[in-house]
């Protein structure tokens, strides 16, 4: 028996965002972190080492190896996608950009598969709002819409986003992959072939994306939500099984190309036995933040609605990724993948959301991204002109030899940035006060705003301090010519630097001797003597990272043949 829903809606409250300033927000979201930047440490810069590999023929395509080590994600199609870029580019186009590329469409399809999957889920009738005994309820169509526009909204301005949805790594992949998948699912009960495809495309790539368990228990959710489905919208009993046969069948193939390729133990990590629960609440907090305060309210207002779809998918798929963030190693990468299903969560409270509540969401978030754009437009121009002169002599504190640089375009699309914030401030306070996604534009424009800001602005700083190019540099000043180079306990992420900015051609450190010099990671020294006779090297000197004390090389140089 359906339940009565506590959404109150009038149709002039579902007025949608417009599509112009939607996808410029997308754009804004999107583009800045792709463009102009150097590949980071650690899983940015050792993800591309592995596709630069496959590019150029050095490593099998089923077994990617870096120096004979293998990925820190055990994953496949990530690397294929950026390595099939970089051979597909023109020679003008750097190896390095044209493997984002690919990760530009997977964060643009993470964007566009929330969309439509929270509109999908407000379309069920249990989802959709109280019919008003004279009419003037909101129509079905737009009320979903309206929703759809708070889901994307939700997800674009989660915090934990910005930074892992911007790199090249599996877990951009993870995140594409399960929020196309949790769109098939959604979309079930209103199409066949589409959604099926979109089902089976979800959970085969995150399958060869490094997280089969995850795809395996995503596929088992879904399955059971469209079996126990008593919304009774436009199909039966009939259509439910089929379309639970349709999630396991690929739910099946899915597990099948795991067994096949031997994915099972790859992204497993049960970790500690006994989790830090406060750190991890901590970081869960800022990380999905605003979307879990949503969430719950969400939770709270629809209890009744609990089993049904627009509740209950989107449920199993967040308690699926906070279960791995506890129990795998890194935790925020195995959070992100529940991001798409939280912000879908939260974009169903919003038809629900006091008015004090609202209030208090957009005067939390004018105060902090407005703080937090002051901050960046403040350390810029005290890098530009040393005043003011704290925040310049923390920057040349925190990264040593850092020379700032001015670039009009980056400084042209910053401002545009903050008056287009400016603008979007005094919109929210004076106009469209009816329309249930208000209380989400200030958040994801801030959220973009920030983003962008840093990506424009901080950029040169950013890549100086987060890069290992500097470092390279320093060591290629001290080598006489690039060639040769035997190295010991470095990391896949400083392997990658070193055959990325050096061009070095680097080889594990033997006995006897095989080149003219040897890099050794500084935490590595006391082992080195196991791999190595030192005899046979003279230490030259220690090559220190300028913006991290803790990630220096040792170098040294024959002496004897």
């Amino acid at each position: 028996m359906n339940q009565p829903t506590p959404a109150i809606v009038a149709q002039n409250a579902v007025r949608r965002l417009p599509r112009m300033a939607l996808l410029l927000l997308c754009l804004a979201y999107v583009l800045p972190g792709f463009i102009g930047r150097e590949p980071w440490k650690n899983a940015d810069i050792a993800a591309f080492g592995y596709m630069a590999q496959l590019a150029s023929g050095a490593t099998s395509w089923l077994s990617p190896r870096l120096l004979g080590q293998q990925p820190e994600f055990d994953a496949l199609l990530p690397y294929w996608l950026g390595a099939w870029a970089i051979q597909a580019a023109p020679a003008w186009v750097a190896p390095d950009f044209a493997a984002r590329v690919p990760f530009m469409l997977l964060l643009t399809l993470a964007l566009f598969a929330t969309w439509y999957g929270v509109y999908f889920l407000a379309r069920s009738p249990q989802a959709q709002p109280v019919a008003f005994a004279f009419g003037g309820e909101a129509d079905p169509t737009d009320y979903a819409r309206a929703i759809a526009d708070g889901g994307l909204l939700a997800l674009i301005a989660s915090l934990g986003l910005a930074q892992l949805s911007h790199e090249t790594t599996p877990a951009l992949a993870q995140v594409g992959f399960t929020a196309l998948a949790m769109l098939g699912m959604a979309a079930l009960p209103y199409r066949t072939g589409t959604p099926a495809l979109a089902i089976l495309a979800g959970l085969v790539g995150l399958t060869l994306s490094g997280a089969s368990w995850m795809a395996l228990l995503f596929g088992i959710g879904g399955m059971i939500t469209r079996l126990l489905d008593r919304s009774g919208e436009v199909d039966g009993r009939e259509r439910r099984l089929r379309d639970a046969g349709w999630v396991a069948a690929a739910t099946l193939a899915a597990a099948l190309l795991a067994w096949q390729l031997q994915l099972w133990p790859w992204r497993m990590d049960l970790g500690p036995l006994q989790p830090d629960w406060s750190g991890f609440a901590r970081f869960l907090l800022w990380f999905s933040w605003p979307a879990w305060p949503l969430a719950l309210w969400t939770l709270w207002r629809w209890r009744r609605q609990l089993t049904s779809r627009h509740v209950a998918l989107p449920l199993w798929f967040v308690a699926v990724a906070l279960i791995a963030a506890l129990i795998t190693t890194p935790s925020d990468r195995a959070l992100l993948l529940g991001l798409p299903a939280l912000a879908t969560l939260a974009a169903f409270a919003l038809p629900t959301l006091k008015r004090s509540v609202a209030a208090l969401i957009d005067w939390f978030t004018l105060l902090f991204f407005s703080g937090c754009a002051l901050i960046i437009w403040v350390v810029w121009l005290a890098m530009q002109t040393g005043v003011p002169p704290r925040p310049a002599a923390n920057v040349a504190r925190l990264a040593p030899g850092f020379e700032p640089s001015f670039s009009l375009v980056a400084f042209i699309a910053a401002l545009a940035a903050t008056l287009a914030w400016a603008w979007l401030v005094t919109w929210r306070a004076g106009r469209h006060r009816a329309v249930i996604w208000k209380s989400l534009v200030l958040p994801a424009g801030g959220a973009a705003l920030c983003w962008l800001l840093l990506m424009t602005l901080w950029l040169p700083l950013l890549d100086y301090a987060r890069s290992y190019a500097p470092l390279v540099r320093n060591v290629a000043q001290l080598i006489d010519v690039p060639g040769c180079v035997e190295v010991h306990g470095l990391s896949q992420a400083q392997l990658s630097a070193l055959s990325w900015h050096g061009r070095f051609e680097l080889k594990p450190a033997t006995v006897p001797a095989a080149c003219p010099w040897l890099l050794v990671d500084a935490d590595a020294q006391q082992s080195v003597s196991i791999s190595v006779d030192l005899r046979q090297w003279r230490l030259v000197s220690i090559v220190r990272r300028p913006s991290d004390s803790n990630d220096n090389l040792v170098l040294f140089r024959r002496v004897s043949r």
